[in-house]
């Protein structure tokens, strides 16, 4: 059982969790993942590491409330339990050790690169951060990320920071030049799009996927996705690859694969029965942070 500490609203539907895991706190690295498990019966949710603090003996996780199971681990309060967290799993972040990096983050992806942006940080290299969402509230994260180095935040609206989209910034900070690796995590289409941003210039682009995942350990296959041609899968190769090889076209089809049953299950429990699902069996789920 993991204790809740700590809570906190990050944006209309964004959650942070500050939860009791002291050996995963002690030994994970930036990249790298739970799996979540609210309860007896409950759904197996894969969420990234987006703090950890030794000392505590805790973890940070942000969990963007989109469908049945998420919401009700949001709604879990300070004092409350998590029956199961399982981790660290997958490969820990490709850090460079010296030049200058730019941790692109989208919506509540830019949880995901705070613990990459921290790493860079700890061995010396320059970070520039360009966050995104679609106006102030959904920004997240700018803050933390703030002590680590610049930070560009850039809103649809244009209600704070700059007006436009991330890709907008991350081109003008390219076209300056002095970038040596690019770290981008967001919904599909920004991912796709600063990696075909990038492949001109010529810059290393990692990339963290969210596709479909179920037990964390490759044994399921439900997390498969293709890299060079070659099928790799996201909860032990990964999650991050290298964006100019990522085939981004197959990931959203795989995304959306269990979509109806999201929304059935959303619409079950918004009625007042939220055990439907749990007693049917549940659906595997994609990586969020």
């Amino acid at each position: 059982m993991h204790t809740i500490v700590a809570k906190s609203q990050l944006s209309p539907n964004v959650t942070r969790l500050d939860v009791e895991a002291r050996r995963i706190s002690e030994i994970r690295h930036p990249g790298q993942f739970v799996i979540v498990r609210r309860g007896d019966g409950a759904e197996r949710i894969p969420l990234t590491i987006a703090d950890a603090d030794p000392e505590k003996g805790t973890i940070a996780l942000v969990i963007q409330a989109v469908g049945k199971s998420t919401r009700e681990l949001v709604a879990l309060e300070p004092g409350d339990f998590i029956k199961d967290i399982s981790g660290p799993l997958g490969h820990p972040t490709e850090m460079i050790t010296s030049g200058r990096a730019m941790c692109v983050g989208g919506g509540v992806g830019t949880a995901v690169v705070h613990p990459m942006a921290q790493g860079l940080q700890r061995l010396g290299v320059e970070v520039i951060s360009v966050i995104g969402g679609r106006s102030k509230e959904w920004v997240i994260f700018e803050e933390e990320l703030g002590k680590l180095g610049k930070v560009v935040v850039c809103t649809d609206d244009g209600s704070y920071g700059r007006k436009g989209f991330v890709t907008d910034a991350a081109r003008e900070i390219l076209d300056a030049g002095g970038v040596d690796v690019v770290y981008a995590v967001g919904p599909v289409p920004m991912m796709r799009a600063i990696a075909n941003l990038t492949r001109p210039y010529g810059v290393h682009t990692i990339v963290s996927l969210n596709p479909v995942m179920v037990d964390g350990t490759g044994m399921c296959g439900g997390c498969r996705v293709d890299v060079g041609g070659a099928t790799r899968f996201a909860c032990v190769d990964g999650p991050e690859f290298d964006g100019h090889l990522v085939d981004f076209d197959l990931l959203a089809d795989r995304l959306g694969t269990y979509r109806e049953f999201e929304e059935k299950a959303v619409h079950a429990c918004d009625a007042g029965n939220c055990r439907i699902g749990l007693e049917h069996g549940q659906k595997p789920t994609s990586h969020t942070p």
